[in-house]
């Protein structure tokens, strides 16, 4: 037993309980546990570029919606009240919990799907035509944690150039 366990700051490896999931999981009723783990893991992801920011607007919570039903087992009334728990779990856990859910997503994940979800990533953030630096930079961290290759991820990135902000001209007035 080390000293952090021992104080209570560090979990087992067997310790699968996350207080920003178990809510979302209980949500999602008619599922089964497995599908249930995915589903909220990535809903969860899903909302971190959108809130890099500091502010999900309703084109995005409605795309998160569109692509969480479009990508999931779920229908979008149920999309839906995922999205708004997961925003509402990331923002009560001050995003302490998000390189924690996002190894549990590389675990239980397929590479493709891991690949689909930066891409949903992208797709989400250019809701309004323009991709920030800060929402670009949140992706770029969250393909790490994926383990997704560089050059992956900039073919993904590559399909949404036209939204990227920092490849806009500047209008100095």
């Amino acid at each position: 037993m080390t000293l952090w366990k021992w104080l209570g700051f560090e979990r087992d490896a067997t310790d699968q309980e996350f207080d920003s999931l178990a809510e979302l999981e209980t949500a999602l009723t008619g599922l089964d546990p497995r599908t249930r783990r995915y589903v909220a893991c990535f809903a969860y992801i899903l909302t971190r570029s959108a809130r890099a920011d500091h502010e999900i607007t309703d084109g995005e919570a409605r795309e998160m919606e569109r692509i969480l039903a479009g990508q999931t087992a779920i229908l979008e009334p149920q999309a839906a009240v995922i999205v708004r728990l997961a925003g509402q779990q990331a923002r009560r856990s001050g995003g302490t919990d998000d390189f924690v859910v996002a190894r549990e997503f590389d675990r239980i994940a397929s590479h493709e799907q891991k690949v689909g979800l930066i891409d949903a990533l992208f797709t989400v953030s250019s809701v309004d035509a323009s991709i920030v630096t800060i929402e670009d930079n949140e992706i770029r961290r969250i393909a790490k944690e994926l383990k997704i290759e560089h050059g992956e991820y900039i073919g993904v990135r590559a399909r949404h150039l036209k939204d990227l902000q920092v490849l806009k001209p500047h209008d100095p007035t």
